[in-house]
């Protein structure tokens, strides 16, 4: 499917519900589904979590995720744990193309039975669950922040919970944290000290219910859109919290220096254009919030103004090698992008063209991201049913708040 985005105006005030954070989701899934006595409200209706929850339901002895790289990661663990359970767990071919040897590696020094299909260090794996006689593992801080919440997600159905010692600077530590505070609400004790996180097991209590906030990586988008629309415009968003467990929160801070301000009225997150006095460059290290590199990169380039982003090596092996895509496409927008394995910088952006055509790389975040410049300029969004990954609605919901949109084929 292919959208055409006609340069538009939104409308001045606008109001969305956005359903629950994906990561959120995921991780009270695997709990769930540890841990009988819990419920959830609020889940995510993205593929990733439909897929995340079909899988935990079903009794196949193959379970294909597709592009899911989270509930790849915390279902490679989970299955571990699971005595008796043989499964192979694959994907998509590019699922098949991204590295999970770090994770394998840890479970294995844990006790897990893990193998590879296909190729060495990557999926499809074939797993035999069975109970871990092991209760420390050691894990370089570097590393996605997935695997070290798929250890610990699982660590309170240890027996005696996990040790988990992390060797250098750690990457991701909102969504690390993320984790440990869900743990906590369930009633699972935690500590996280320097570079030692223990998770203690799991002793049975009440009945719990968790509340999944709605996605802050989803409301990135509507940030950027009224950073490159006229002061006075507004998009209320709910439903939201002001102390989120979610690290890409970060953008009400971030945004702010682009002339949008943030209020919340109970789980209303209204967001406004106040300013047009932008500074002339946009310095950041996003290492611990790497989801929303590439809304930002564009809001840059929309409002011309330069960037520099360190902190993105987890970029390369996500639905695509985000930093390779987000340069090919910038550059047929007419502006020069430079690229190291760690960061990603846009000097003096150039005025945009017009009508160019944005491939999404099966990557829901490109085909998001690039949609606000639709304030700015006609663009092309190429498969652009890529964002049920995350975000099912969003071109419904971009429709609602005035932007012109015509599904082309």
């Amino acid at each position: 499917m292919q959208i055409f985005l006609k340069k538009s105006n939104i409308n001045t005030i606008s109001s969305l519900t956005i359903t629950g954070s994906k990561s959120e989701s995921n991780r009270c899934l695997l709990l769930k589904a540890l841990f009988d006595d819990l419920t959830i409200e609020n889940l995510s209706n993205s593929d990733d979590t439909k897929l995340m929850k079909n899988a935990l339901s079903s009794d196949n002895s193959l379970i294909d995720i597709h592009h899911a790289g989270t509930a790849m990661r915390f279902l490679t663990a989970y299955y571990a744990t699971q005595n008796g359970r043989r499964i192979i767990l694959t994907g998509s071919s590019r699922m098949k193309e991204r590295p999970i040897r770090i994770l394998v590696d840890a479970l294995r020094n844990l006790g897990a039975k893990i193998e590879y299909s296909e190729n060495e260090g990557f999926p499809p794996l074939k797993i035999q669950g069975h109970e871990f006689l092991k209760s420390e593992v050691f894990l370089k801080a570097n590393v996605s922040s997935q695997y070290i919440s798929a250890l610990l997600l699982i660590a309170p159905s240890l027996k005696n919970g996990l040790k988990l010692h992390l060797d250098g600077k750690i990457t991701s530590i909102p969504y690390i944290e993320m984790t440990l505070a869900l743990l906590n609400e369930v009633g699972i004790r935690t500590s996280f000290e320097s570079n030692k996180i223990k998770v203690f097991p799991y002793e049975g209590h009440n009945s719990k219910t968790l509340i999944v906030e709605s996605d802050w990586s989803s409301a990135s988008y509507f940030y950027s859109i009224v950073s490159l629309s006229s002061v006075g415009t507004k998009i209320n968003i709910s439903s939201y919290k002001k102390n989120s467990l979610q690290g890409d929160a970060i953008l009400s801070e971030i945004y702010n220096n682009l002339g949008v301000s943030s209020k919340f009225n109970n789980s209303v997150l209204t967001i406004e254009k106040i300013s047009d006095d932008l500074p002339k460059n946009l310095d950041l290290d996003l290492s611990n919030t790497p989801d929303i590199a590439q809304t930002l990169a564009v809001s840059c380039l929309g409002l011309q103004i330069n960037c520099n982003f360190t902190g993105l090596h987890t970029l390369k092996i996500k639905e695509t090698d985000r930093l390779l895509a987000l340069k090919n496409e910038i550059k047929k927008l007419g502006s020069d992008v430079i690229t190291t394995n760690n960061s990603l910088e846009i000097k003096s952006p150039k005025p945009l063209l017009k009508n160019v055509e944005i491939n999404t790389y099966n990557d829901h975040r490109m085909a998001m991201s690039f949609a606000p410049l639709v304030l700015r300029t006609n663009l092309y969004i190429n498969n652009a049913d890529v964002v049920s990954k995350s975000y099912p609605n969003f071109w419904n919901d971009l429709d609602k708040i005035g932007i012109n949109l015509t599904v082309q084929k």
